[in-house]
């Protein structure tokens, strides 16, 4: 356990309100035209309330009133609030992806808490990126913090049917193009998908980043699976509030909380609630923030014997308001420290140890969090797998993905970029069944730009009138959280770069072995050498702005995606000279 730092001490804050130079007034006196008395500035904690709140960011639409909530337990606490907005990365709103600017979100984020005066940050995030990027930059900077999310949105109902947000927008597509749903009933439906303020209410990767705060220790118990609208969710915000206020009196940094061992417990977390393979890239990102040697190896060696517990979709039935209701994530990590699969003196933000916080929780609906002999899949983490089509890895996961194409040998139909899938997709005369594979290149890090969500790619309709659901996809982008298939994701090296995947030719037959973790392009080792080396990019680079900072400067998603120059920057958040 970590030992608690000397209270009362200086603080960070106090290089810019202590004393009574001319740079000191400078700073003090004008925080004091909002009206602030002078005894505030007397050494308490300064806790900046880092809030992606957006008009659009409809999922964390209600953030600036829960902030209020942490306002409140930081006055209860001693401390002196300060609220920050910051960038807030939508990914329903943002072009051409929201994952092209998490680490421009990270980068901002980590200078707007270096170059001001805060002892500790509540990170206030709820859409997918918004809560990878705070905690890189928390990472980064390394002072106090500590989540809460704004929580899932209530479930929808269509026609007496659950409708998960997300999952059911790719169920229903699917249907209007096999004639199964008219295009006026899909907007009907349309209304029930998003009933009440919050993030996605499926486990898509919202849900799995709030679960993946908590596993890491990062957020209190029992954060993630509140619904935004529940009176509980506004307790949980002021209990944060209170909480980081003796967060900085304790010295307790992420680097603290975020161990290997965190990490592990996050990756074990994942496999049990059937989380999204976003998780992937955002922890690998979060850990090289933080100094921990993460790799794709390691998600493979702690989630492959963990089976997945969590009945909800998109790999189950039910959504994340009865997740809540069953006891949420407490229960999951219950679980996993019986079963001998947790770190269980993992230190938390609480100050307590993980199994300190989980032991003694109920589950309180056993159809929702399942019986290990009941559960969804034997084998729920994410699968890595690797070949000369994927050398350094590309990632699928099992628990939203049909066993009987787990090994599979199909024809590969290839679209070199999501313009040309769209563009053949739904013509008729395409040479595709559904013992093909589906190839899509260039919507990596580098080559969309970006990595959109675009990897479970629609089957095409004459696919679909027959009843077909899913085929074998493979591509070097990424998938929403909410959607679901027998989908490989990530490959890497990407096609953009000149990895194999570039070369792969319609009618090349393409192996997936996933218990084996094999993914094999049936070409020569010649013949694939002899495409490498004629192979040209063929996309247009960006000339100016973030994107070419992007373009030049963002790694594989084998290591997170990360800005290169940002990896191992962890510390030194020092007030510097004013003026």
């Amino acid at each position: 356990m970590k030992k608690k730092a000397e209270w009362p001490r200086k603080l960070r804050s106090q290089e810019w309100y202590g004393g009574t130079s001319r740079d000191v007034i400078y700073h003090r006196g004008w925080m004091k035209n909002q009206g602030y008395p002078h005894d505030l500035f007397d050494g308490r904690p300064v806790i900046g309330i880092l809030n992606t709140w957006s008009d659009m960011t409809p999922c964390n639409g209600h953030l600036r009133e829960l902030a209020e909530k942490v306002k409140a337990g930081i006055w209860e606490a001693g401390g002196f609030p300060m609220e920050v907005p910051v960038f807030s990365a939508s990914e329903n709103t943002f072009r051409p992806t929201a994952m092209m600017y998490r680490n421009l979100a990270a980068l901002s984020i980590e200078e707007t808490i270096r170059g001001q005066p805060m002892d500790g940050c509540v990170l206030m995030v709820g859409c997918d990126k918004t809560t990878p990027s705070l905690l890189m930059a928390a990472a980064s900077v390394d002072l106090p913090s500590i989540v809460v999310t704004g929580g899932p949105m209530l479930n929808g109902y269509f026609r007496g049917e659950r409708v998960g947000s997300g999952t059911h927008l790719w169920k229903f597509s699917e249907m209007v193009k096999a004639g199964e749903m008219t295009q006026a009933e899909f907007l009907e439906a349309e209304a029930s998908m998003s009933r009440s303020s919050g993030t996605c209410n499926t486990m898509g990767t919202a849900s799995t980043m709030a679960s993946m705060a908590e596993a890491l220790g990062m957020a209190l118990s029992g954060n993630a699976a509140i619904p935004a609208v529940d009176s509980r969710r506004k307790v949980m915000a002021q209990l944060t509030g209170r909480r980081i206020v003796q967060m900085v009196k304790d010295d307790l940094k992420p680097s603290d909380v975020m161990t290997k061992e965190a990490f592990e417990n996050a990756i074990r977390t994942n496999a049990a609630i059937g989380g999204s393979t976003n998780a992937v890239i955002h922890l690998l990102a979060i850990a090289g923030r933080v100094g921990v040697d993460l790799s794709l190896d390691d998600w493979d060696r702690c989630g492959r014997d963990v089976p997945t517990i969590v009945n909800l979709m998109p790999s189950g039935k039910y959504l994340m308001e009865e997740f809540f209701y069953a006891g949420g994530l407490p229960v999951v990590l219950k679980r996993l420290g019986e079963a001998g699969l947790l770190h269980k003196d993992a230190l938390t933000v609480s100050g307590e140890t993980m199994w300190d916080e989980v032991k003694d929780v109920v589950n309180w609906n056993e159809d929702v969090i399942l019986p290990a002999e009941k559960a969804l899949t034997s084998s729920g983490g994410i699968v890595v797998v690797r070949g000369n089509l994927a050398p350094k890895g590309a990632v699928l996961k099992p628990s939203a993905a049909s066993p009987h194409l787990m090994v599979h040998r199909g024809r590969a139909v290839v679209f070199e970029d999501i313009d040309d899938y769209k563009a053949k997709i739904n013509d008729d005369s395409l040479d595709i069944d559904e013992t093909c594979v589906m190839v899509m290149k260039n919507c990596g890090p580098k080559g969309y730009p970006g990595m959109a969500e675009v990897g479970n790619m629609g089957l095409p309709p004459k696919v679909l009138k027959k009843g077909i659901t899913d085929m074998v996809r493979i591509s070097d982008a990424r998938m929403s959280g909410t959607a679901y298939g027998t989908v490989v994701l990530h490959t890497s090296p990407e096609a953009a770069v000149g990895g194999p995947l570039a070369v792969v030719k319609n009618g090349d037959m393409i192996e997936l072995d996933v218990p084996n973790r094999r993914l094999h392009l049936d070409i020569s080792e010649e013949e694939l050498a002899r495409r490498l080396a004629e192979w040209q990019p063929n996309h247009d680079l960006p000339a100016s702005g973030y994107a070419w900072l992007h373009q030049q400067h963002v790694e594989g998603a084998d290591t997170g995606a990360d800005l290169d120059f940002l990896k191992g920057c962890r510390g030194n958040a020092v007030g510097r000279d004013s003026h």
